[in-house]
């Protein structure tokens, strides 16, 4: 290599170093989860500073509340109110996919390194969402639906409940 090919690559180097903010992107923080939109969205207050984000939970789908005019499903209020049981006001380490929704952030939350997600699903207050489940999380995820289901824990009480998205394709579909 010729000197001023080493000379750049020492350049980028050390840019890399004082600034890795820059050559990274950072999937995990810690925040304040500050408010509890539903039983799979918060917002979360990073304790670094700066703006608040809404971050949807990797993985879970549950019942949908009603808002406005909109209605709801049953559990939806419970599923609310269980994740703010779970993690309102407290602070939690969130890694974000990368991927967005509806301007909403999708993250992984733990409390006290418990996935609070999964979580939701072994109380039976979330379907595992199979649809976008990846790898390592798709097996665990489906088997703790499988045995809330069998021990019909929470929205499991109900016969057949139907799943938040055909909720949400039939609302579509009126």
């Amino acid at each position: 290599m010729n000197k001023n090919k080493i000379f750049l690559l020492i350049q980028i180097f050390l840019f890399l170093l004082l600034f890795p903010s820059i050559a990274f992107s950072q999937t995990q923080l810690t925040g304040k989860v500050v408010q509890v939109k539903d039983g799979d969205t918060v917002v979360i207050a990073p304790a670094e500073g700066g703006q608040f984000f809404t971050c949807r939970l990797y993985g879970i789908d549950t019942p949908e509340i009603q808002h406005g005019k909109k209605p709801g499903q049953p559990y939806g209020e419970d599923a609310k109110k269980e994740l703010k049981r779970l993690i309102l006001g407290q602070t939690v380490e969130v890694e974000l996919t990368g991927a967005k929704t509806y301007n909403r952030d999708v993250c992984l939350i733990k409390k006290n390194g418990i996935d609070v997600n999964l979580e939701m699903v072994k109380r039976g207050y979330a379907w595992a969402y199979k649809q976008y489940l990846k790898r390592p999380y798709a097996s665990e995820y489906i088997e703790a639906e499988s045995e809330a289901r069998a021990k019909r824990l929470g929205l499991w009480q109900q016969n057949n409940p139907q799943p938040p998205w055909e909720f949400r394709k039939n609302l579509r579909g009126r």
